[in-house]
Parts: structure tokens; sequence; C-alpha cells
């Protein structure tokens, strides 16, 4: 494993025991709202606060893009963090959420782990030496057909002004595939692509944080990632549709059949 992913898995790691203490006493979490339907926790804010104080003390000159406390730091490494990826479950207690940690140097994805602490799963890719599952390495799906295909996704929750598109999207994906599910973390349904437990996966209005690991997981693992475009600007849009090569190129032909 590469030096740079055994700190950040040791950083996701150390994230998930304060996670996984918080999760007994859910109702005890004191919670925030940023906007509608959009809420941070306390345990969301000391995960980030593990992960970045465990990466900075390997490397204290990377900079670091965090969910919960923004940019900090300039360099040509920037770590991407989303602490807590479906904090609205993990407040319900439903057990769905995981931890993101994405590296970049010089503007390319270089390393990802995604870790999903109900499960034991951790996800990691280091650029050109493929991507794994618990040390497992993984591929997108053989799926070729969108009829046959189960397809993530995530619904609208931070900002409407496109939920119509989406919905128009949506309808035609239903009637194409043979399943659609939204679970509700991002981070997790991407690796989910990679795994090939999903065939393709679409979304808008994500963050960078919410992305940045799982795309390159798919990457890695054989897959496709692009923004709704069909171009590479999906981190910066926080637009993405993803997929094994074949049901990818179907997907993306129904979001073009709904531009904007």
């Amino acid at each position: 494993m590469h030096p740079m992913l055994s700190i950040a898995v040791k950083a996701a790691r150390r994230a998930s025991n304060i996670i996984n203490r918080a999760a007994s006493n859910v109702d005890l979490i004191h919670v925030t709202s940023k906007g509608p339907a959009d809420y941070v926790s306390e345990v969301d804010k000391a995960s980030e606060a593990a992960i970045i104080e465990t990466l900075s003390s390997s490397y204290p000159s990377h900079a670091f893009i965090g969910e919960e406390s923004g940019n900090q730091g300039d360099s040509e490494y920037v770590w991407i963090i989303d602490p807590l990826d479906g904090t609205t479950n993990f407040l319900h207690g439903l057990p769905h959420y995981a931890i993101s940690i994405a590296l970049k140097h010089r503007g390319i994805l270089t390393q990802a782990v995604i870790y999903d602490p109900n499960r034991n799963e951790l996800f990691t890719a280091t650029r050109g030496a493929g991507a794994f599952l618990n040390d497992r390495r993984i591929r997108v799906s053989r799926c070729t057909k969108i009829s046959d295909s189960l397809i993530g996704t995530g619904f609208p929750f931070r900002e409407f002004s496109s939920v119509n598109r989406y919905l128009a999207i949506f309808h035609e994906t239903m009637k194409k595939c043979a399943g659609l599910r939204r679970p509700g973390a991002a981070s997790l349904d991407l690796a989910y692509v990679a795994s090939g437990r999903y065939d393709a996966f679409f979304e808008s209005g994500l963050g960078i944080w919410d992305i940045a690991a799982g795309a390159l997981l798919i990457q890695e693992a054989g897959g496709i990632c692009t923004d709704w475009d069909g171009e590479d600007n999906f981190l910066e849009k926080g637009q993405i549709i993803c997929g094994n090569p074949k049901v990818f190129s179907q997907m993306l032909n129904i979001i073009r059949n709904h531009p904007e």
C-alpha cells in the first residue's frame, strides 16, 4: 500500500472510532442546521478534526478541503475530506454512512479511501495501482444492457431549481433499468459502482468531498466518470454520472434526452 494511502486509512479508522462511539447515543448528539435538510453534528466536526490531525502530523505542509472546516493551507497536495457522508442517515440510526478521504496532487486525484464503519468495508485506490475492497481487487460490473442494470442515484435535497429535469431523468431511467436505489451516502454509491454492485450512478448538487475519492475508485476499477455533459468537470460542477463503460453510455444518453 502506498505510504500516503496508509496514513489516510489510519485517519479513516480513527474517525470511525469517534463515529461508532457516538452511534450508540444518537439522541444525545448536538446538531445544527446548515440549511434546509442539511445538517451537521458535533460528530462530523470531531471526525474531521481527527482526520486532519492524523494527516497533518505526517504531512504538515499539505492543504485540506473539509466539508465542515472548508479550505485550509496552500500546497500542491490537497486532501479532500467528508468526515461523515450520510449525516441524516446517521442521525436517524440508519446504518448507512461513510468516511471519504481523497488526495489531489497538482490537480490530479492520486489516493482514495472510503470506509463504511457499519460493514467494516474499506475501499481504497492509488492512481495506476487499481481499486480494492478490504485488500481484494475490485472491478466495475460486466453488465452490458441498461435493462439488466441496477442504478444508484441521489435525490436533490439542497437545491431544487433543477428538480423537474432530475425527475424526468429519474422517470425514464426507472422505466428502462432493472432497479433504482437511493440509500443516501454518495461516497458509498460510488464505491458500489467501483465494486460492481451498481452498474451506474447519477446525481447533481454534490460537494467535491462527496465524489473525489469515489471517482478515483471507479476509474481504477475500469469505469468512467463524467459530469452530465459527458465532460471531465464533475468535481467542479458537483454533478456526476458514472458506471461501467457500456451502461454509462446508455445512462448518459438518457441524461442527454433531458437537457437543461
